[in-house]
């Protein structure tokens, strides 16, 4: 089964991005801090890493930057992309909030099969 680490501080949008990805018959495991992310990533396996850009102890990019040194694939899901360097940001697949859900999970599923 495809593994998900749902990184997400707002727990409203946490819900829903889990619920939308556990109805795609994804397994997910979620967190609201970058803190949080790391450890998971530390004691699990993923297939990819989808984290919000802008997290209470930190940002996406560093969720991101241990993820792909992991081999694992990235999807930042934010409506701040305009705070990060583009350079840094280009590196990775990125979604703008607001955004639907629709359109999330065509992008999710596209990353997992490409």
């Amino acid at each position: 089964m495809t593994r998900i680490l749902l990184t997400e501080d707002d727990e409203d949008v946490r819900e829903l991005v889990q619920d939308s990805l556990l109805d795609e018959g994804y397994e997910v495991e979620a967190t609201d801090t970058v803190a949080g992310a790391l450890s998971l990533l530390g004691r699990g396996s993923y297939d990819l890493a989808l984290t919000d850009g802008r997290l209470p102890d930190g940002n996406g990019l560093m969720v991101a930057e241990q993820a792909t040194q992991r081999g694992i694939k990235v999807l930042i899901f934010t409506g701040y992309a305009h705070e990060f360097p583009a350079d840094q940001l280009a590196r990775y697949t990125v979604v703008l909030k607001p955004s639907s859900m629709t359109d999330l999970m065509d992008t999710v599923g596209r990353l997992i099969q490409g």
